[in-house]
């Protein structure tokens, strides 16, 4: 074993579960309801129309915070000198096993503050077949046919991803002698 972890959940609350987005959806529809009420009622009692949308925002933000911290305390993402193993899901887990000679590519999407996601291209062939809504979040976004696995929303994920490129270079090496994985 190279390496293992698993996503940090408020990277993954914000990326996957797109809370900001869903606090300004909630926020705007406080202000639209306090400005609608606005033209019956005075500035006060508009301001406490608005509070039920508020209650209602902190609801489904407090919902998607508990989904990101059980999907990051859930899931195991390891790296071995043979493979990527990612053991996903909450409900239902699955552990997908994905041998280095499957693997395309491996593209590193990096954040601020260190965190990112490698996405995984598949090449076998159509052997595997990964269901999106299965695998998700742990698949690259809107990539669904082919999904690609993705280790989503990993801490320092600069020096994962030159783990990983490390040992699929020590892989090939062993392969095939005299032949070399490009770098960029």
């Amino acid at each position: 074993m190279l390496w293992q972890g698993r996503p940090n959940w408020w990277a993954l609350a914000k990326e996957s579960l797109n809370i900001y987005w869903v606090m300004g959806y909630f926020a705007l529809l406080a202000a639209w309801r306090s400005v609608a009420l606005s033209d019956f009622l005075d500035l006060g009692p508009s301001l406490w129309g608005a509070v039920p949308f508020l209650i209602l925002g902190l609801i489904t933000c407090g919902l998607l915070v508990l989904i990101a911290v059980t999907q990051a305390l859930t899931t195991v993402y390891t790296i071995t000198n043979k493979r990527v193993a990612m053991r996903i899901g909450a409900a239902l887990t699955v552990t997908l096993n994905l041998p280095y000679r499957w693997i395309g590519s491996a593209d590193l999407d990096l954040r601020r503050g260190g965190t990112g996601s490698i996405a995984l291209h598949l090449i076998d062939d159509g052997a595997t077949k990964l269901s999106y809504l299965t695998c998700w979040p742990h698949v690259r976004p809107w990539k669904m046919n082919p999904a690609q696995p993705a280790l989503r929303c990993i801490p320092d994920a600069e020096h994962v991803a030159n783990i990983l490129g490390q040992a699929v270079q020590m892989q090939v090496e062993i392969a095939q002698p005299g032949i070399a994985v490009a770098a960029e």
